[in-house]
């Protein structure tokens, strides 16, 4: 099983717009993002947010492309400060694909606790609209299949 952890893109800052809804680059870069999991087939039967407008809209593109059926989740517990022990028990209990678009600090915690099973643990350095895959090899081991990040996209595609 593949699990997708995903910080929200980009967003405007807060006194700009207290909502923080994507920016410009952060759209682009999701798009971005979006367009390259399109193109290397991949599918997820879930789409989770905390429902923080940036993490919403960053859900609904790559829903675009990536999610099977349905719409993305409004989720409780993947707040950019809370507890990432609660999620991670839920994560051992599920067998199909799922995306989760969140928020830092909570996103690398998490990332750092299914990997070495410390939240505190720097395991990965993420950026806005930066993707992990994690993949667990059986009932309790992940490790990381690959990430990427938007600037790398961005190069690729000659802007």
């Amino acid at each position: 099983m593949k699990l997708y952890l995903v910080q929200h893109g980009d967003a405007v800052a807060k006194d700009v717009d207290p909502e923080r809804p994507l920016s410009e680059t952060g759209r682009r870069d999701v798009r971005a993002l979006a367009g390259f999991l399109e193109q290397a087939g991949i599918r997820v039967q879930r789409i989770l947010h905390s429902g923080k407008r940036r993490a919403e809209q960053t859900a609904a593109i790559l829903a675009e492309t990536v999610l099977m059926t349905g719409a993305p989740q409004t989720v409780s517990g993947i707040a950019p400060n809370d507890d990432v022990g609660a999620v991670a028990d839920s994560i051992a209990g599920w067998t199909q694909e799922v995306l989760v678009v969140g928020h830092l600090p909570f996103m690398a915690r998490l990332v750092s606790l299914l990997l070495t099973g410390e939240p505190e643990r720097a395991a990965v350095c993420y950026q806005p609209g930066t993707v992990v895959c994690l993949e667990r090899s059986d009932a309790s081991d992940w490790c990381i299949n690959w990430m990427l990040r938007p600037q790398l996209l961005v190069a690729s595609a000659g802007e």
